[in-house]
């Protein structure tokens, strides 16, 4: 990326940035979408993930400056948070599935980078206003774990997290039962992960298997 694309590229996330946070979304959609509606290329993928990168970025240096480190905690209750939700909410399927792939790009070894993303697609999660977004998240974090091994240490730990931790109620989703096939795969993912023992601890603590 030469230079002219660089500061075009950071005017543009300014310009985003200001308009989500003024809750401006209209004006912020129309940024990341290309003029052409066929599927596949209707958003500015690059736009997006220098977006998701930023804001984090931002978020994270915020949260050190009070003397902090990312947490399920910390996160909350931020602008950056309120821009992340924001998108999670009001972009299409597309939109989102781009967005939340961003997000998933993210999720790398071990540092508060990546403890940052891990935290913020959990909240996501938590906090979603409909089982479609979850669903949604589901989907990004299964692709990358169905192919082949090394996985990056961010996304095994967030996965790990979501399907263990009770307080996302993983198993008591619709989507995870929605067929025979579907649920076996997320039963054998899950033993890929953790273990078949402690696969099958789990969600028989929740009732799953």
């Amino acid at each position: 990326m030469n230079l002219d694309s660089l500061s075009l590229a950071l005017s543009q996330i300014s310009y985003l940035v200001d308009n989500l946070t003024k809750k401006n979304y209209r004006a912020s959609q129309q940024e990341i979408q290309h003029v052409s509606n066929e599927p596949g290329n209707r958003y500015n993928l690059q736009l997006i993930n220098a977006l998701v990168l930023y804001v984090g970025t931002q978020a994270i240096a915020h949260i050190h400056n009070k003397g902090s480190t990312p947490s399920m905690s910390t996160i909350t209750h931020s602008a950056h948070m309120d821009i992340f939700q924001n998108l999670a909410v009001d972009l299409d399927t597309e939109g989102r599935y781009l967005f939340l792939n961003a997000i998933a790009n993210q999720l790398r070894y071990p540092n508060s980078h990546t403890h940052y993303f891990s935290c913020t697609m959990l909240y996501l999660f938590a906090e979603a206003n409909t089982e479609a977004i979850q669903e949604q998240i589901t989907r990004v974090l299964l692709e990358r774990l169905i192919v082949n091994r090394p996985h990056p240490w961010g996304l095994l730990i967030t996965f790990i997290e979501l399907i263990k931790n009770p307080a996302f109620k993983f198993w008591n989703h619709e989507f995870v039962h929605c067929a025979p096939e579907i649920e076996k795969l997320f039963q054998s993912v899950a033993q890929c992960c953790m273990g078949q023992k402690q696969a099958q601890q789990v969600m028989e603590g929740t009732g799953a298997s």
